[in-house]
């Protein structure tokens, strides 16, 4: 039986360095950086991050027992804009990037499951993109492995 993604990723250690590279390159590109650099952004934003990530592909439920939940993460996404729409693809880059950066596996499937993850929560968070949208309360968390999404969280 293979690992789940995160532990094959390398577990808490190699997601917040995941999370930290993420952020940094996202900061540093000229479209992706304004929500990455607002003042009001969490002090706590990449610690979360990274919770989040390595819950979603395999982990210990920390994000959801103690920090938020699905919902909560796609309600601070909502309401963007078409724009946002646009930056989906810059922000995978980063991740996919980032992931190089901090020398997660380069194995092929992991590698692939890692892109294909990012592309669906770009997508999910997306679906909120218009100004006033709502997010229903209530939606787990999503889960994802070897073979794609497990569970969207949306039952």
């Amino acid at each position: 039986m293979r690992p789940s993604l995160y532990e094959f990723a390398g577990g808490d250690e190699a997601f917040l360095a995941l999370a930290r590279a993420h952020h940094e390159r996202c900061v540093a590109d000229p479209l992706l950086n304004h929500p990455f650099s607002k003042e009001d952004l969490n002090p706590h934003h990449v610690e979360r991050l990274a919770a989040y990530w390595a819950e979603v592909l395999g982990g210990p439920p920390r994000f959801s027992e103690q920090l938020s939940d699905h919902s909560s993460l796609l309600r601070l996404h909502a309401g963007n804009g078409p724009g946002m729409l646009e930056l989906g693809p810059r922000f995978v880059d980063c991740f996919v990037a980032a992931a190089d950066d901090v020398g997660l596996p380069a194995d092929p499937e992991f590698r692939a499951a890692l892109r294909a993850y990012m592309e669906w929560a770009v997508a999910d968070v997306n679906e909120f993109h218009d100004e006033g949208a709502t997010v229903p309360d209530g939606f787990g968390m999503p889960r994802w492995d070897w073979d794609g999404l497990v569970t969207s969280g949306r039952q």
